[in-house]
């Protein structure tokens, strides 16, 4: 069970260490969106993943249950403006990369806030940024398709 106050990994490493491949993939992403290592990359990779499985698995049931957890699923991942539908077709076709293009880090580059990821990077650790009236300071909140527009620099701490 381990410990309440440890808290559970939320990530799962590759299954092979020294894969050439995935390893130049890997240094493409976390050049393009400003990652400060890989971990990052497995988080939001594990998590692409929790959703194609819950999405497998929900497909294949046809309960009440199943309904009512579908659409749920369909109305976070639309939120977040990850799919458009809400088909588990499209569910599937997710990539890490449209995850990735949501967290606040990549918005913030592309809303032209920041120069650079690095920039935005910065600015967010040093709680320059706010969402929605609130100083965020990690670079990997995913923001939401509502609160895009809300997101701004903090005037107070410039």
């Amino acid at each position: 069970m381990g410990h309440p106050k440890k808290p559970r990994k939320k990530y799962s490493t590759p299954s092979h260490p020294w894969q050439k491949d995935r390893i130049d993939e890997e240094k493409i992403l976390m050049k393009e969106y400003g990652l400060r290592n890989k971990k990052e990359i497995w988080k939001f990779s594990t998590q692409l993943s929790k959703y194609k499985r819950q999405a497998k698995k929900l497909s294949a049931l046809d309960t009440e249950q199943s309904i009512k957890e579908t659409k749920q699923m369909v109305d976070k991942l639309k939120s977040y403006g990850l799919i458009t539908k809400g088909t588990s077709d499209e569910i599937l076709g997710l990539s890490i990369n449209n995850l990735l293009a949501r967290r606040l880090q990549s918005m913030l580059v592309t809303k032209k806030l920041a120069r650079t990821t690095n920039q935005a990077r910065q600015m967010i650790t040093h709680n320059h940024v706010k969402v929605n009236g609130k100083a965020i300071s990690s670079p990997s909140h995913l923001v939401k398709v509502s609160d895009r527009k809300s997101t701004r620099l903090n005037s107070s701490h410039i």
